[in-house]
């Protein structure tokens, strides 16, 4: 379903005017969640441009192209911030205010600008002005330590946990919190949003867990970590994955009674010192069946056994079309459905392609009330920059 003005005006989110400095993968996720919730979220993108959009999650958003390191560029950019409700900011400590655009600035000029700084390291600590990625951030979080296998270097699960979760996802949390504050006090702030902190706040349960000795055993050797058979990833026999989290008694029981196994005969669900022989026992009967095989055994009971679906398979699986939980653009691609599904006042996310860089250019400035000889003028300078797509013949 594509979105038409007048959902887009329903939804949460609707009439809030976002400005986001165009990044790499968490300030694009940030910009991505509010425009899915209704927010017109314009992304300023770089002068001299490349050839193609870095940003894979443009979607519902428009592309104005202007050149920053340029006074006019600058400046203009100051100006739509005074008709903004949020700027994302995705840069290093102290490149906004080297361009005359730090946030006393901007603040000043509209006191109502949500101020969002979306970094690795936070804007403040030794770090602050270093380059960093995801695998970094993760790392000094102390979330790294605790991921992968026993007797295994740490494992970085690609980069979603500092990037997207730690970094886009609670940036976009914060803008709301913000947003809903300013209702009551008419004021916007700024949000100093590191990576590092964000995915340390999501680990909040390793912390306040560690007194109930989930993971009082080595990396690898307890309960969530791969050290449990009854938690952990299993091949199967046309190579293909089952994942298993029976961890409750009456959950394992269910999980043993699929195995065709007979508890009795089997080491406490608990023996610690067991578990490596258990898991070699469970790996050689996940092997027997294909993965469609071990599905009809476990599917309709309370194991908590089911299939490691690929990309390629998971739009087609059953529960996630009777949940519509995949949506696709009129180009054909296939994307998650934004969540959480609100509902009264549920995200319609766009179905229209991403956006060229400075494909709107023209029309943004318009709409925050620059003149067609003002955007002239600034096209003439090269401060500016359009890009039309061209028609299919």
């Amino acid at each position: 379903m594509c979105r038409r003005s007048q959902a887009a005006a329903a939804m949460a989110l609707g009439g809030v005017r976002v400005l986001e400095l165009a990044g790499l993968a968490p300030a694009p996720l940030c910009g991505m969640i509010l425009a899915d919730f209704g927010a017109q979220v314009v992304r300023v993108d770089r002068l001299p441009r490349s050839a193609a959009a870095t940003d894979v999650q443009g979607r519902g958003k428009r592309s104005l192209a202007l050149d920053l390191k340029r006074p006019q560029g600058a400046e203009t950019l100051r100006r739509l911030c005074r008709g903004a409700d949020v700027l994302i900011e995705p840069f290093r400590h102290g490149v906004m205010e080297k361009l005359g655009l730090g946030p006393a600035v901007l603040l000043r000029e509209n006191p109502r600008l949500i101020y969002a700084r979306l970094t690795g390291f936070g804007q403040t600590g030794k770090y602050a002005k270093s380059a960093g990625h995801d695998i970094n951030y993760l790392a000094l979080s102390g979330v790294l330590s605790k991921l992968g296998r026993k007797d295994e270097n740490p494992y970085a699960p690609i980069n979603l946990l500092a990037d997207f979760a730690g970094g886009g996802v609670m940036c976009a949390m914060g803008i709301v919190i913000a947003l809903y504050e300013r209702g009551t006090s008419g004021r916007g702030q700024i949000i100093d949003a590191s990576m590092v902190e964000g995915v340390a706040y999501l680990s909040s349960f390793l912390w306040k867990s560690q007194n109930l000795g989930l993971w009082s055993r080595p990396r690898g050797e307890n309960l969530l970590d791969s050290g449990a058979p009854f938690y952990e990833i299993y091949r199967t026999s046309d190579g293909k994955f089952m994942a298993v989290g029976a961890l409750e008694p009456q959950f394992y029981k269910e999980l043993i009674r699929g195995l065709g196994l007979d508890s009795n005969e089997l080491h406490t669900q608990m023996s610690f010192s067991d578990w490596p022989k258990m898991k070699k026992k469970f790996a050689s009967i996940f092997a027997q069946k294909t993965q469609a095989e071990w599905c009809r055994v476990f599917d309709g009971t309370d194991a908590c056994v089911t299939p490691v679906l690929s990309l390629d398979d998971v739009a087609s699986d059953q529960h996630n079309k009777q949940r519509s939980s995949f949506i696709k653009n009129d180009q054909g691609e296939i994307s998650p459905r934004p969540a959480p599904l609100l509902s009264r006042t549920p995200a319609v996310p766009s179905c229209k392609r991403d956006p060229f860089i400075g494909e709107h250019t023209e029309e943004i400035l318009l709409e925050y009330g620059f003149t067609k000889q003002e955007i002239a003028k600034l096209y003439s300078d090269k401060v500016i920059g359009f890009s039309k797509p061209q028609a299919n013949l």
